[in-house]
């Protein structure tokens, strides 16, 4: 069997505590992890300088060629993991085997992480907007002309990683290539990646003291979280609220991406039901940028009913199967929680399950270790618990509600797509304080431009400009 051990700036260290990771499906154990504590986790990170240290012996330019040579070895090479050593497609397989995400999405989110490391240079350029990259190193240099000073707010940045889609890992690519070292707490089900990228970017020359990673209960996750002065979370909304407001972590949680339809587009709705359709169902509806709401003035029962059609047919399939596009779930009972509320927003007056008619059997497949749920589409309206819901599945509300109360009524929206050519409505979506990342046009709530910043720019997040004068 596997055995990952945990790694204490790269050096591998295997605890008498383990976990098991098995087979979703089988329960069949298929590796098994060693456990750190929070009280590691403190200790190590006095060395938390170290990794800073050692990358800035390297040159930002250098390190972005490693990196990027990175992603190439994590897509083709044979790579360790743990005492063994893996392949792309044992990787595939056995990330599959234990997330119950379907193993052409697997590959799928493969090729997303290996997209973002061949063009890091130019993610960097972007989100550093032009500046040498050299400024990092220094800590000051000429920027158009005028001499700059950006100071590093924490030696390394903390992750606290999930389990529900490996395409999140994106996120923390950039860091090592700006000279910060990366602490990670691995998802309990999805050791493979960040393990995986780990050794891809040990292998193409990135110092290894500059890279830990801690699997563990919450309690590692806690201890990442207070021990570095920087982090990212991901987690619920309870999460969200927890960390709401402090400066040092950056919460990464549901989404509640919306589509906006406005009027002078509605009654050609049926032209963008393709974009509907992938906003909703890629990746099998766990992206935090998956469209969990389609609001819409008119047309809205007709708008679910064809996304009804679309979506109800698509039924758990192996996840071998080159067709299979929905995901199991694997927390005992979690299925069946998702189902039920969902089935107490239906039982509000007013909501309708467009796609009951094809649900033969019902929306929850329960077997003893997992369970799947079909594509839902609801239709409500904006005062409707069902508006304010999202899932990790394929899931949506057709709300009905006036172009003029949209933007009052949606909530917080991660990505909004409003689809119209009213410059007063776009200039509102504009100026809209709840809506972080905005679409103008016919654009799918999932593509990324990865010019862009995700949630915030990790460049804000890690370095601050600060008043630097030199005689």
């Amino acid at each position: 069997m596997i055995h990952f051990p945990a790694l204490r700036w790269g050096e591998p260290y295997q605890s008498l505590e383990v976990n098991q990771v098995a087979h979703f499906a089988t329960g069949e154990p298929l590796a098994e992890v060693s456990q750190a504590n929070g009280g590691l986790v403190a200790r190590d990170l006095r060395k938390a300088q170290r990794a800073r240290d050692v990358l800035r012996e390297i040159p930002c330019a250098e390190l972005v060629k490693m990196v990027k040579r990175a992603g190439q070895l994590f897509q083709t090479a044979e790579l360790p993991v743990g005492d063994a050593s893996q392949s792309p497609d044992d990787f595939v397989r056995q990330q599959s085997a234990t997330t119950g995400l379907p193993e052409q999405l697997c590959r799928m989110n493969m090729e997303k992480l290996v997209g973002v490391l061949a063009q890091l240079d130019r993610i960097l350029d972007a989100l550093t907007r032009r500046l040498d990259l050299d400024i990092f190193t220094k800590g000051f240099g000429d920027e158009d002309g005028v001499l700059r000073s950006y100071q590093a707010a924490a030696p390394v940045l903390g992750m606290v990683l999930p389990s529900n889609s490996p395409g999140v890992h994106s996120l923390w690519l950039p860091v090592v290539p700006l000279q910060v070292g990366l602490v990670l707490k691995p998802g309990p089900q999805e050791p493979w990646t960040p393990w995986r990228l780990t050794q891809a970017f040990f292998e193409a020359g990135v110092p290894k003291q500059a890279i830990a990673l801690y699997p563990g209960e919450a309690e590692v996750g806690a201890a990442v979280v207070n021990h570095c002065p920087r982090s990212f979370i991901f987690g619920g909304t309870a999460t969200v609220d927890r960390y709401r407001g402090n400066p040092a972590v950056q919460v990464h949680g549901p989404g509640f991406s919306k589509i906006l339809i406005g009027d002078d587009q509605v009654d050609d709705w049926e032209q963008h039901l393709d974009l509907m359709v992938q906003s909703v169902a890629l990746n099998s509806g766990r992206s935090c940028i998956n469209c969990s709401g389609i609001w819409a003035s008119r047309h809205t029962k007709e708008i679910a009913a064809a996304l009804a059609e679309r979506l109800g047919p698509i039924a758990p399939l192996p996840p071998d199967d080159p067709k299979s596009e929905l995901a199991a779930f694997t927390v005992p009972g979690q299925a069946e929680a998702i189902s039920g509320d969902i089935d107490a927003a239906i039982a509000e007056d007013g909501v309708e399950d467009a796609t009951a008619s094809y649900h033969e059997g019902g929306r929850l497949t329960s077997h003893e270790r997992y369970g799947y749920l079909r594509p839902t589409v609801l239709r409500g309206r904006a005062t409707s618990a069902a508006a304010a819901k999202e899932y990790m599945f394929p899931f949506v509300t057709v709300v009905e509600c006036p172009q003029a109360e949209m933007i009052g009524s949606i909530g917080s929206t991660l990505v909004a797509t409003g689809i119209t050519q009213d410059d007063a409505f776009r200039q509102s979506l504009m100026a809209a304080t709840n809506i972080d990342r905005l679409n103008l046009g016919p654009i799918p709530t999932t593509r990324l431009n990865w010019l862009q910043p995700h949630e915030g720019n990790i460049v804000d997040f890690l370095f601050r400009a600060r008043a630097f004068q030199m005689a």
